[in-house]
């Protein structure tokens, strides 16, 4: 499966941004969607993740209550809507997929990656 990431850019601490994520090339059904990010100089690090019917999402701590993960299954399509953003969330944002039904915190479990967005979040 092929995934675009799109919706990076620049904002103002406090501010919001949404993140989007087509997929294409295979079914869309039973695909977990995630995002994650890496921050220049750090580790790549698990942001959300969402099942295929939508029912169950995971977050990191961080994020809960600041950015929602969703999903359009018509439009094959996973969005990031991220409130309240500060500084240290500035980094390059994946999309990923893998197949299955359940929601990993590992960057390694996801084997279907985009090109990854920036975001940067000025103080």
């Amino acid at each position: 499966v092929q995934l675009q990431a799109c919706g990076g850019g620049l904002v103002q601490a406090g501010g919001s941004l949404r993140l989007s994520c087509a997929a294409s090339g295979r079914t869309f059904s039973n695909l977990v969607m995630a995002w994650l990010r890496q921050a220049p100089g750090k580790e790549r690090e698990f942001v959300a993740a969402i099942t295929w019917s939508g029912a169950n999402t995971r977050y990191a701590d961080s994020m809960k209550g600041r950015f929602t993960i969703s999903r359009d299954n018509a439009k094959n399509t996973v969005y990031l809507q991220m409130n309240s953003l500060k500084p240290e969330d500035t980094a390059v944002y994946y999309c990923a997929a893998r197949y299955g039904n359940s929601l990993y915190y590992s960057w390694s479990a996801y084997d279907n990656w985009g090109q990854g967005t920036l975001v940067t979040v000025s103080s």
